[in-house]
């Protein structure tokens, strides 16, 4: 493995799209349409919208699986942006190797993702995913991961570029949502680590509708 334990949910790779802003400035300032700015387009970090309102054979047996371990949480049901986005940072920063596959770990992702097809980046997300290979990896480590969210807010580029533009977050009434934590990992013979966590997320709410995930920022948005 790269290191003693795969920090699962992490960093964005540097080639990847900067799809949270491609959203949030398409929704906010109808500067141009999304097609245009998923090509990769680099500014500022301003988020979507966002609104007010291998294991020895001779080793010892590891404890059995926490309750609510195995497949990838479901969605809430719930319409509020920030307490979805909260819901959907734990999701990412929580796994289990020891009882879930990496397909069902992927499927799982998906099913949190808007159904919008001109909104939804599964690139930004699917990145957060090891590869199959590490995968296995750390299931002969036997890898878990909880998460604890902290916080969870509007950053101050989205409030203020909403405040300019208040009737642009009805177009695809997607929210930008910076969302902080703490990350804890175990694997076998004990071994642990934990580490804060910080992420953007860009999630869809349109009224009458449970809310969804659209993409992650490459970088945290304050």
């Amino acid at each position: 493995m790269r290191n003693r334990f795969f920090r699962y949910g992490g960093g964005w790779p540097p080639n990847r799209r900067i799809a949270l802003l491609a959203i949030g400035l398409t929704c906010l300032l109808a500067l141009a349409a999304a097609t245009a700015f998923f090509t990769g387009r680099g500014e500022e970090p301003s988020s979507p919208s966002g609104a007010p309102s291998p294991a020895p054979s001779s080793e010892p047996p590891t404890k059995d699986p926490p309750a609510g371990a195995g497949p990838v949480a479901r969605p809430p049901r719930i319409s509020d942006p920030v307490q979805f986005a909260k819901a959907a940072a734990t999701m990412l920063w929580t796994y289990d190797t020891r009882t879930t596959s990496h397909d069902q770990q992927s499927a799982g992702m998906q099913a949190w993702m808007t159904k919008e097809g001109q909104y939804n980046d599964w690139a930004s997300v699917s990145a957060q995913l090891p590869d199959p290979l590490l995968w296995s990896r750390m299931a002969d480590q036997k890898q878990h991961a909880g998460a604890t969210v902290a916080e969870a807010h509007y950053p101050a580029a989205f409030k203020q570029a909403l405040a300019e533009n208040p009737s642009e977050i009805a177009k695809a009434y997607i929210y930008a949502v910076t969302v902080t934590g703490k990350q804890t990992i175990t694997w076998a013979k004990g071994g642990s680590g934990a580490e804060g966590r910080s992420i953007t997320l860009a999630v869809q709410c349109r009224p009458s509708n449970d809310c969804s995930l659209v993409a992650i920022a490459p970088r945290v948005a304050p």
